[in-house]
Parts: C-alpha cells; sequence; structure tokens
C-alpha cells in the first residue's frame, strides 16, 4: 500500500503566547514542525510527506526544513481559511500521486510515537478510516457558573489525536463534498458515511498548545526520553 502523509501547519497558534506560530517554535534545536516532519518521514511505511502551511509563513517553513535530504518531503502548499479546508488543499496536491492511503497529522504533536502511526495504517486494512485516540479516563460533570452540576458518564467517550488515516479516495472525496468547518477528519469521515476506527493513541503524543506544553516538550527532550 502506497502511504503518504500530510502534515498541518497553517494554524497561526496564539494561545501559546510566544509572538510567533508555535509549529516554528524552537524545541532544543528544531522547531515543532521540523521534529513532526522527522517523525513521519521515519516511518517506513511512508513514502510521501507534504505540509500545508500559512502564506506567511515561508521564509519560516523553508528555515526549518531546510537541512532535510529526505527526497520523500514534497513542495508544500498553502492552507485555506479553515484546518478542514487546508486539509484539503494538502490532499488535492496529492492526488497526482495517487496513494492509496493518507495521513492525516498535526504538526503540533511533534511527539507521535512510530508504533501508533503504524497502528492507525494497520487498521486501514479493515477499516476506510482509522484514528489514534485515548479513552476518557477522569470522572466528568457538567456545571454552570464553575459549580459542578451532574454526572456525565465516560463510557465510550475518546479523546481524538492525529494522525487520523485513511483510504485516500474516500477521504479526497469526503472533503470535496463537506462545507470545510470539521473540527478533525474523523468528522468529515463520518459526514460522508465512512466507519473510523480507534486505535490506542499514546499520552506521548500531546498536542502542543499552550506555554505549559512548550515546557513539557523542552523537558521531554532534555531527559532524552
Amino acid at each position: 500500500m502506497s502511504i503518504a502523509a500530510v502534515i498541518v501547519a497553517a494554524g497561526r497558534g496564539t494561545r501559546v503566547g510566544a509572538g510567533a506560530p508555535k509549529q516554528y517554535l524552537d524545541l532544543n534545536g528544531k522547531t515543532v514542525l521540523r521534529r513532526s516532519v522527522d517523525r513521519l518521514l521515519s516511518v517506513p511505511e511512508v513514502t510521501d510527506v507534504l505540509c500545508v502551511i500559512h502564506a506567511d509563513d515561508r521564509a519560516a517553513y523553508e528555515a526549518a526544513v531546510s537541512s532535510v535530504t529526505d527526497g520523500g518531503l514534497r513542495a508544500p502548499v498553502l492552507g485555506g481559511a479553515t484546518r478542514a479546508l487546508s486539509v484539503q488543499n494538502g490532499l488535492e496536491a496529492l492526488a497526482d500521486a495517487a496513494p492509496e492511503a493518507v495521513l492525516i497529522h498535526d504538526a503540533a504533536r511533534p511527539f507521535v510515537p512510530v508504533a501508533v502511526v503504524q497502528s492507525v495504517l494497520r487498521a486501514l486494512d479493515d477499516a476506510p478510516g482509522a484514528a489514534a485516540a485515548l479513552p476518557v479516563v477522569d470522572a466528568l460533570w457538567s456545571s454552570s457558573d464553575g459549580m459542578a452540576g451532574a454526572p456525565v458518564s465516560r463510557d465510550g467517550l475518546w479523546r481524538a489525536q492525529t494522525p487520523q488515516g485513511f483510504r485516500f479516495d474516500a477521504i479526497l472525496a469526503a472533503h470535496r463534498a463537506h462545507d470545510g468547518t470539521a473540527a478533525d477528519d474523523v468528522a468529515v469521515a463520518r459526514a460522508a458515511g465512512l466507519d473510523v476506527r480507534f486505535v490506542d493513541g499514546a499520552e506521548a503524543n500531546f498536542k502542543i498548545t499552550t506555554p505549559e506544553d512548550v515546557a513539557r516538550a523542552r523537558q521531554v527532550l532534555a531527559s532524552g526520553a
């Protein structure tokens, strides 16, 4: 099976409070985006990696990947007004390569274990879509004005991660039929009637969103984990 990966890196990442998009923050000598690119290129099954970037970030992107020598890294494409439209732009750019499957991954998850990526790919053997996720284990409560309300059952609830993988033709068609407002690609797939199987993600595959996440990422790297 030929497999490509789209890395979504067109967002602004303002919650991190760094004055620059979080995907270009330095993590011990490499940007967040570069670490995500390196991780996806290290997966033996992945032959092509394509980044979707913001129009204002061309120089930052080129600096981040300037020393990448792997020929599997394709030229970037520009994102759209929403995450879903950015993903569609990436998928359209891969249509000429016609991969059998595609992984869609957030640039802000630079520590995804290769084993998690491979689990998503294996799940595509018997489902048109698959996604890394973690079951919710904490107690859940509704609230009003900060006060505890009624408990909420956590049965069957999962925390979605990326990568999310799909048979290429199916997810491209799903995006073309969608209105571009979905929060992730599982939502796009489900709107098109595609089944999506969850596979075990990893706590190490956390998303860099806040300054605390940046500190955690640097600590992980400093520890050699």
